[in-house]
């Protein structure tokens, strides 16, 4: 009689493992030499017998039934054909052994399902299709229960996302999740970013690529990793999960909810209100709101180069009113002028305040630099006594209860410190960004904002006024801090129209 083998395992783990699929195998190979069957065809696949749709299994079974020839099927074991009783393959080959027209072999169980069995063999075999999916359906309400119970005590129970690290204590085993202190300020300057509005993903990723910021696996950031990491509450305090939905996690946050969630209305606005007269760079493209309505501006090209801007009107409780582009132009000129017509001794005066605020920020970040290192080599040094202490065979004062508790007080305390450590360094790093920006915008505003692209005016623009509305013609900008600081230092200082 031909024979047909079939070795199967559940995932492509078990199949690299080497040892399943070879092993069923050789089995019924076996097995066919000692009952004088012909191998015809051999298969091999990881595939759960346990889902509904099973492609790979699928194809074989269309073969056996178009089989005009009786043939032996051979499994290692029951549960190697199915986990489900209900499985509607089950019934297929069961009709087809009961009517003679094949016969399955279950190598390992010793049952043999064909016209010939009894009662007893029939009931064997219900039991044991029974019991493996008893077996797959108690696992799969073991990791429930464990997923939950880790939902209540806020453990993740996977991979960190980038920008936190697995680890396990060497001595408890004992397993936690901490900022990565390589990457994690990279992290934060992604969400910081992108919560101005300024910036792009595909910008963003540029930047955060240059500044050194990869996957866990080496690679360059791809613009969906940033979307991922933009859309991903765990930095803010919370894990989410398809089967266990959000919840609260035990992890140091890298960012503020009130942060995550400027950036989820940054990311979803962006989505839900695509500007395509962006895209024809139009200089005030998607930045102006009206002052009456709340609705976007959008602007509209007029015998080929004047431009105009109007409310969309979109609440139908407003006027159409066509502003020139030009009269929005004059208001930022006006602005910018102001800044390049601060007298010297006041460019003076603010150059000497920023810079001996910049070297008090120096001096203070040194010296919670130094306090920290301190610190840390104490607490390094207390955690290696301990160790001594708890390894010495004379000193029975210590015991391991108490050794780990300490220990953990102590590793906690060394975290927090590293942690904190370069809390400090990117603080010293992002204000002395902040002064250089600040001094070179207010000194060239004008000449930068002439010499510029649309795209890049339109960036300007943005990151230079707040909320901009047009109320009729009249356009009311508001400075973004410290531009508006800067701004009052004019000797002849504009009233910015509200």
């Amino acid at each position: 009689m031909k024979a047909k083998i079939i070795a199967r395992v559940s995932t492509e783990e078990q199949r690299e493992a080497g040892n399943s699929l070879p092993a069923q195998i050789s089995r019924m190979e076996t097995y066919c030499k000692r009952n004088s069957f012909v191998i015809d065809e051999s298969f091999s696949f990881d595939e759960s017998a346990y889902k509904v749709k099973r492609a790979e299994f699928d194809a074989i079974l269309e073969g056996i039934i178009n089989t005009k020839e009786k043939i032996a099927v051979l499994f290692d074991k029951v549960d190697r054909f199915s986990r489900n009783i209900f499985d509607k393959r089950v019934a297929v080959l069961y009709e087809m052994a009961i009517n003679d027209k094949i016969e399955l072999h279950f190598v390992s169980d010793g049952q043999v399902i064909n016209s010939n069995m009894n009662a007893g063999d029939k009931f064997a075999f219900g039991m044991k299709l029974g019991l493996s999916k008893y077996y797959s359906d108690a696992i799969s309400d073991n990791v429930k229960r464990a997923l939950e119970q880790k939902r209540r005590n806020g453990e993740w129970a996977s991979k960190a996302p980038i920008g936190y690290l697995n680890i396990t204590d060497p001595l408890t085993q004992k397993k936690d999740i901490i900022p990565n202190p390589d990457n994690s300020h990279l992290i934060q300057r992604i969400f910081d970013l992108y919560a101005t509005g300024n910036y792009s993903m595909e910008t963003i990723r540029t930047m955060i690529t240059t500044e050194g910021l990869r996957s866990n696996k080496g690679n360059k950031l791809s613009k969906s990793m940033i979307e991922h990491i933009l859309g991903n509450p765990f930095y803010c305090g919370y894990g989410k999960t398809k089967t266990l939905g959000k919840y609260q996690h035990k992890y140091k946050r890298l960012i503020t909810e009130d942060l995550w969630n400027t950036c989820n209305d940054v990311r979803l606005g962006k989505r839900s209100k695509p500007c395509n007269d962006v895209r024809k760079d139009y200089i005030f493209g998607g930045l102006l709101n009206c002052g009456l309505c709340g609705c976007t501006l959008t602007p509209e090209t007029k015998k080929e180069k004047f431009i105009y801007y109007s409310c969309t009107n979109s609440k139908k409780i407003c006027k159409r009113i066509y502003v020139p582009e030009s009269i929005l132009l004059d208001r930022i000129h006006e602005i910018l002028d102001t800044f390049a017509s601060i007298p010297k001794d006041a460019q003076e005066t603010l150059l000497t305040q920023l810079r001996n605020s910049s070297e008090a920020e120096v001096g203070y970040h040194i010296k919670q630099v130094e306090r920290i290192q301190s610190e840390y080599k104490k607490i390094k040094s207390k955690d290696d006594n301990l160790l001594e202490a708890f390894l010495d065979d004379d000193n029975e004062s210590i015991t391991k209860e108490i050794y780990d508790k300490k220990h953990q007080e102590y590793y906690d305390k060394l975290q927090q410190l590293n942690i904190e450590l370069e809390e400090h360094t990117k603080g010293n790093h992002d204000y002395q960004n902040t002064i250089a920006t600040v001094i070179s915008l207010c000194r060239r505003a004008r000449e930068i904002f002439d010499s510029s692209e649309p795209d890049e005016k339109r960036a300007f623009i943005n990151y230079l006024l707040q909320n901009p509305t047009v109320k009729r013609k009249t356009p009311c900008f508001a400075m973004r801090s410290p531009f508006n600081l800067v701004l009052e230092l004019s000797s002849s200082p504009i009233g910015l129209r509200e």
